[in-house]
């Protein structure tokens, strides 16, 4: 049988956020507040859950005085991301 998806990545708002990472270098997190319309407090929360896993790096900063967070994937959360779609693509066409 197939392996299960990863339910770190499974998660609705966090497969947006490494989705918004994979096509990109690096993204502020004002970008992926405006691309997934979710809660500022809500992404926080994802983005530490994939933070303490290792898939994606977050670099805090300031920008004219304010706060400036970006973030960025790993190779370990594109490696995860790939197993993910991988294992998606089995459950639609099993061979």
């Amino acid at each position: 049988m197939y392996k299960d998806l990863d339910p770190l990545i499974h998660s609705q708002l966090r497969l947006a956020i490494i989705s918004l990472l994979v096509a990109s270098e690096k993204v502020e997190f004002t970008y992926i507040k405006e691309q997934t319309k979710a809660a500022a407090g809500n992404i926080s929360i994802q983005l530490k859950k994939l933070q303490d896993a290792g898939y994606i790096k977050v670099e805090k900063s300031f920008k004219n005085n304010y706060p400036n967070t970006m973030l960025s994937i790993t190779s370990k959360g594109v490696k995860a991301f790939e197993n993910y779609v991988n294992t998606l693509k089995k459950y639609i066409n099993p061979q």
